[in-house]
């Protein structure tokens, strides 16, 4: 099967955001790897159904989202690691202070309802619209919206932020917190 160009090339632009997306999701590099292999896998084999002239990368979007809650689903079912041992074994302690707020942030992000953190995600990190969102998500803008508001709400109390100031200068995560624009 031969792509058009500019399929292809959308295909291929989208990769990084699928997989920083991912991350934000599985919170596991391997994972998330094999979370935008499969999206990639079923975007190609469900490429006739993309419609030309949308945007392709709110679709595989999509398609990875759906992928995601399919195996969130299942694993819901399975007992990974109940005491923890696995988990504190794999602790690295933090050589420098952004890496420390960045795993606050991810640990932060992880106590988050999956429903506001997807949203925040797309909105605040990926920079997909509200409409984009709320069309990859199936929901209203009005109920995407809602879920943003409250999430940036909760995270920034669970990260002990009350101004732009107490971030420092990483514009991500003001815009993410705080509806800035990243410039």
């Amino acid at each position: 099967m031969t792509l058009p160009p500019d399929l292809r090339d959308g295909l291929l632009q989208s990769i990084p955001s699928m997989r920083a997306f991912a991350m934000s999701l599985t919170g596991n590099v391997d994972q998330a790897d094999d979370l935008v292999q499969e999206a990639l896998v079923r975007g190609l084999a469900y490429i006739n159904q993309f419609q030309p002239g949308t945007n392709i990368q709110a679709w595989l979007f999509t398609i990875l989202r759906n992928q995601f809650h399919t195996a969130f689903r299942k694993r819901r079912r399975e007992v990974e690691d109940p005491d923890g041992g696995i988990a504190a074994r794999l602790a690295v302690p933090p050589e420098q202070d952004g890496h420390l707020d960045v795993e606050d942030l991810k640990a932060a992000l992880a106590q988050l309802p999956i429903d506001q953190r997807e949203a925040l995600l797309l909105v605040g990190a990926q920079g997909f619209s509200y409409e984009e969102t709320a069309e990859i998500c199936g929901a209203r803008i009005g109920t995407i919206k809602s879920r943003i508001n409250r999430a940036r709400t909760r995270l920034a109390e669970l990260l002990g932020i009350e101004s732009p100031e107490d971030i420092g200068a990483d514009r991500v995560l003001k815009a993410t917190i705080f509806n800035e624009t990243c410039s």
